[in-house]
C-alpha cells in the first residue's frame, strides 16, 4: 500500500492565509494535513486536516514534529531549527514564503539565524519579518506543489 505524503505545518506562527491554502491543497489532493500547535485553532470540517495540541512548553511542536515526520513528508515552518532537524530526517521543508530549506543550504541558513539572533539580543538589529506578499504567497503555493509531487513519486 502507497503511504501518503504527510503535510506537517509548524502552526503556532504560520500565516492564516499559508494555513488556508494549505486546507484546500489537502482536501484537493487528499493528503493529510497535521497543523502542530500548543494552542487551540481552526481547522475546516475535513477528514485530512487534524490539528494536534501540544504542551505550551518552549519547542513542544517542534519536538512532536520531529519525532513524527518521515522521509520526503513536507514540513511547513519559518523556524530554522526545526527545517535542519526536519532536512535530517529526509524532510522536504518550506518556509510560508515559500523558501525551500536543503541540506546544502540549511546549515548556512541556521548560522545566519543565530547570528541575527546574537545581533537582536544586543540590541543592534531591531524589527521583524516583512508583512507576506501576493508573491510569497504564490512562492509558497508553486514550491508546495513541487514538494508534493516530488514526494509522492518518492514513496510509490
Amino acid at each position: 500500500m502507497e503511504v501518503p505524503v504527510q503535510i506537517w505545518v509548524d502552526a503556532d506562527a504560520c500565516p492564516a492565509e499559508i494555513k488556508d491554502l494549505i486546507f484546500r491543497v489537502s482536501q484537493r489532493r487528499r493528503l493529510p494535513a497535521y497543523l502542530v500547535a500548543n494552542r487551540q485553532m481552526y481547522t475546516p470540517p475535513s477528514s485530512q486536516v487534524k490539528l494536534v495540541c501540544v504542551p505550551k512548553e518552549p519547542d513542544a511542536a517542534d519536538h512532536y514534529i520531529v519525532r513524527h515526520v518521515t522521509p520526503n513528508d513536507i514540513v511547513i515552518t519559518a523556524d530554522i531549527p526545526l527545517a535542519a532537524a526536519s532536512v535530517d530526517k529526509s524532510a522536504q521543508v518550506i518556509s510560508p514564503r515559500g523558501e525551500v530549506f536543503t541540506a546544502e543550504n540549511v546549515h548556512e541558513r541556521l548560522a545566519v539565524r543565530n547570528l541575527m539572533q546574537d545581533l537582536r539580543s544586543s540590541g543592534l538589529v531591531q524589527g521583524g519579518p516583512a508583512p507576506l506578499k501576493a508573491q510569497d504567497r504564490q512562492k509558497f503555493a508553486d514550491a508546495l506543489d513541487r514538494a508534493i509531487t516530488k514526494g509522492e513519486q518518492a514513496k510509490r
